[in-house]
């Protein structure tokens, strides 16, 4: 599922005392966090935290005004989001930001431009997989994304991503607004692209499930990483556990 050449277990991403800013407010300072290849790594928090503003920062999207990203050993200078895909960055928005007018097919072709300089075999290769991962794509790949269902959608946005075979996947809340059943499914799907080797950071509003597939996982708060470690520990941190888990089903849903 990916071409990624750096080894199981080394370093992939490294961020170093990261900080971005929307004018004058301060939406991430200090930040460090690593991730390493075939490594899921989460970030959970509240509402508000910098979460979303990190992926994208990450991806590019936004600008740095501090602080260093390191992919694969290489420095990766702000902005150029192009670039950072050509390197194998890939991140599924919380919006999905799927072309609605466009097929199912059509969509994940768009997926596969990173790939546009390699064999056509490798380009049909990714979309079998694709469909092997997701089998009701396949069923709907003539249709317009705008008649899939939300479950649906989100399985398009994971399968274009992947088109592309990236060596870092970026989900930001892969699971909201969806309805239990599929939030299990997609769920599933993830956790058998990290067992396949993707390496994978994921923010995710289900804390609970987000620390249960991970193998290590940063509590952000205010823009900081408040707390890191195994994901197993901080599921049992008693902070974490009153804060983030609850003692109820209707607590356990973190809203990010």
């Amino acid at each position: 599922m990916t071409t990624d050449k750096t080894r199981a277990g080394e370093l992939l991403l490294d961020v170093d005392d990261l900080a971005v800013a929307y004018g004058r407010i301060q939406a991430l300072e200090g930040v460090c966090l690593q991730v390493h290849a075939g490594e899921l790594v989460t970030v959970i928090g509240p509402n508000g935290a910098g979460k979303s503003t990190l992926l994208n920062a990450l991806m590019g999207a936004l600008p740095v005004c501090a602080g260093t990203v390191r992919f694969a050993g290489e420095l990766l200078p702000s902005g150029a989001i192009g670039a950072r895909v050509e390197r194998g960055l890939a991140l599924v928005p919380e919006q999905r930001a799927l072309f609605g007018s466009m097929s199912v097919a059509d969509n994940l072709a768009l997926g596969a431009w990173r790939l546009l300089s390699e064999p056509a075999a490798q380009r049909a290769q990714a979309l079998e997989e694709v469909y092997e991962l997701f089998p009701r794509l396949k069923e709907r790949r003539r249709q317009t994304a705008s008649t899939l269902s939300g479950g649906e959608r989100q399985m398009l946005a994971l399968g274009r991503a992947l088109m592309g075979r990236p060596r870092l996947l970026m989900l930001d809340e892969p699971s909201l607004g969806l309805a239990p059943l599929i939030v299990s499914e997609i769920f599933r799907i993830i956790d058998r692209l990290r067992q396949r080797g993707v390496a994978i950071l994921l923010v995710e509003q289900n804390a609970r499930a987000a620390l249960r597939l991970a193998q290590r996982g940063y509590v952000l708060e205010l823009g900081r990483v408040a707390m890191e470690g195994p994901a197993q520990a901080l599921a049992q941190d008693p902070r974490i556990v009153e804060a983030y888990l609850g003692l109820g089903a209707h607590q356990s849903r973190l809203v990010a």
